[in-house]
């Protein structure tokens, strides 16, 4: 029964009658691009919750949230502001509950149509002002469970939704649906308008279930023959960003379509009879880069998240937009062209040749100068020679900053003092074109060690507005250096003489999410790579617990160390540095002496100890140079070992 005296739906209504009257969705979007291409194209960042947000300016739960859009506008249509300017791509209309039951309990279900048309009509007006394109999420949560009143479940979604479409929504989402049933069940009512987008989002509560013990395999198995197709899945609300991880880790690998990640912020404390949220926008920003880099194509929040969340999450994945894991794809050879046995690894470097037969490698790292005068780098990387260094390592724009070409530093690094260099190349700044350019040049300039690293965003280096090119990561570079290795270009075409680069790839044994780690490990050896450096290491334990599931690749690795120069370097590596993990004991370590000097031999001592335990595992050592003193990495080089000997000349 229908809780009003309002007349029954017209059964023979369609969609292309009602948007025949009320505007088309193409007439509403002429200025901007469709939200389907818009999200095929790159990782979109959607809002928060309206919810949290109207209880933060004091509108109490025994009001209609929804009528809002009615009696307050202008609050509304601040909170979307508040979300558009921290970076959102799409706003959610404040009709999450705007159906005929919820709002019959307020005695405002005859005033439904007219919440729903001005909660997308406020959304849409402050999109429009964005001068950016924006989208509007047209919101319908589930419906309350009323089996007496189930055969009139699908036309109360469609009158949702006509009046969402006619305030100007670009696409419905049906969000927080519970079970299986009411996926089905919202889809079935899209039926009747097939012109309408739209995105069929749940929620799980833990071991990657709904809160009624459906897994996530369920939730997206293939909707009943007949039912039309979503744009996109997505999953929101139910638990925090860790508890979502593994259910996008399942999701991703179960659907074609596109996924959108909507967390809770972590599960609410009570603090003086107030439900508040501890997760912090850092926290909840480290694993939108996680859901990114797992494939997803839109992240956002739900329950507890704010603007603020948003703003820091928007600048760390609009960077990455183009970031997610993608494979390059390479042409089949030209008709004159075919790939070609490599040169052997052992004679692709010096480097590679004593990697190859088992020999101990050592290398320190220079970082590239800001300025163009190398005659520091030079005399630095010639003391390095004379004490027997392996090899020089060169980084590739360090943590988003601008520096002279690292490929003139390591050819100039090779011509004035003969030492071989291992060249970072990260994939940031150059699409696939130049990139392949640059390994050309490479081989031309006979640098043949080459470190493929994904690299920083922009966000974290001085130009924050940079744009990050992101084409493919170093997984994919691997591949595409070993095809220029076999004498073929991306084109197919053959390439001659063939390069012989030694391909190198980054590890971060102490990585958030271990799995992924070792997934992408297992990848990069499968696209080429030849050996590993590690992100520094502080805990050798670590780094072996790290070594003995990584047994079965059998490719030398090397350990990154860096010793500590301060108890302030520790804190500023701890806290701002990606990939660098100090444990707790090191910390204090290095606060329990006081002078500079002291903390300095401290540093040396540590790192000495880390070689040490992990010595017989690997196959040499990285050092970094911290402050660009050698003396600093020789000392690690040479003190860990009585015994050590410097290379053979």
């Amino acid at each position: 029964m229908r809780t009003s005296g309002r007349g029954s739906f017209a059964a023979d209504r369609t969609s292309r009658s009602f948007l025949q009257q009320e505007g088309t969705l193409a007439s509403l979007m002429t200025d901007r691009p469709t939200f389907v291409d818009a999200l095929h194209s790159g990782v979109l960042v959607f809002d928060g919750p309206m919810g949290t947000e109207l209880y933060r300016h004091h509108v109490f739960t025994n009001r209609c949230f929804d009528e809002l859009c009615l009696s307050d506008p202008s609050l509304i249509r601040q909170i979307h502001a508040d979300y558009c300017d921290a970076g959102a791509d799409v706003l959610t209309t404040n009709t999450f509950g705007a159906n005929r039951i919820a709002l019959g309990k307020f005695g405002l279900a005859e005033r439904l149509r007219e919440i729903c048309t001005a909660g997308a009509r406020i959304a849409r007006e402050v999109a429009d002002g964005a001068g950016r394109p924006v989208w509007v999420a047209g919101s319908i949560g589930p419906l309350p469970p009323q089996p007496q009143q189930e055969s009139e479940l699908e036309e109360m979604v469609v009158e949702q939704v006509e009046a969402l479409v006619a305030g100007g929504a670009d696409f419905i989402l049906f969000e927080t649906q519970p079970m299986r049933q009411s996926l089905e069940r919202s889809a079935a009512a899209m039926r009747r308008l097939p012109g309408v987008p739209f995105v069929l989002s749940f929620t799980v509560v833990q071991r990657a279930e709904t809160a009624s013990g459906e897994p996530v395999e369920r939730m997206l198995a293939p909707l009943p023959e007949g039912s039309p197709q979503p744009i996109a899945w997505g999953m929101n609300c139910g638990t925090g960003p860790d508890g979502l991880l593994s259910a996008v880790e399942k999701a991703v690998h179960l659907t074609n379509l596109p996924l959108i990640v909507q967390p809770n912020a972590g599960m609410p404390r009570e603090v003086d009879h107030r439900n508040i949220y501890f997760c912090s926008p850092e926290y909840l920003t480290s694993y939108a880069r996680q859901y990114v880099d797992l494939g997803v194509g839109a992240v956002g929040g739900c329950c507890g998240i704010t603007p603020e969340h948003i703003r820091e999450m928007a600048a760390a994945i609009k960077p990455l937009a183009r970031s997610r894991v993608r494979r390059v794809m390479v042409a089949e050879p030209a008709e004159s062209a075919e790939l070609r046995e490599p040169t052997a690894v052992a004679e692709r470097s010096r480097l590679a040749w004593r990697l190859t037969h088992g020999k101990w490698c050592t290398s320190v790292e220079l970082l590239p100068p800001r300025g163009w005068d190398l005659s520091a780098t030079i005399e630095k990387s010639r003391s390095l020679y004379r004490h027997g260094i392996d090899a020089i390592n060169i980084p590739d724009g360090p943590r988003a900053s601008s520096r002279i070409s690292s490929l003139v530093v390591a050819e100039r690094i090779q011509q004035a003092v003969g030492i071989e260099v291992i060249l970072h190349f990260c994939c940031r700044d150059r699409n696939l074109i130049g990139m392949q350019a640059d390994l050309l040049a490479c081989a031309a300039c006979d640098v043949h060690n080459i470190l493929f690293v994904t690299g920083d965003p922009p966000k974290l280096g001085n130009y924050p507005h940079a744009t990050g090119v992101f084409d493919t990561d170093s997984i994919g570079m691997a591949g595409v250096q070993k095809r220029l290795n076999c004498g073929l270009d991306l084109g197919g075409q053959a390439i001659e003489p063939q390069t012989s680069a030694f391909i190198g790839v980054g590890l971060d044994p102490t990585a958030l999410d271990h799995r992924r780690e070792l997934d992408r490990f297992r990848q990069k050896v499968e696209a080429g790579a030849e050996f590993a450096i590690t992100q520094p290491v502080f805990d050798p334990d670590a780094l072996l617990r790290f070594l003995d599931e990584v047994r079965q690749y059998e490719i030398p690795i090397l350990a990154g160390v860096w010793p500590l120069a301060s108890y302030r370097n520790a804190m500023f590596l701890h806290n701002e540095v990606p990939g660098v993990e100090i444990p707790d004991a090191i910390m204090q370590r290095m606060a329990s002496v006081s002078s500079r000097e002291e903390q300095m031999a401290m540093g040396v001592r540590i790192a000495q100890e880390s070689v040490r335990r992990v010595h017989d595992r690997i196959a040499g050592i990285q050092v970094s140079a911290p402050f660009g003193k050698v003396e600093t990495a020789l000392a690690v080089i040479e003190g860990w070992n009585d015994s050590y000997s410097p290379a053979d000349p």
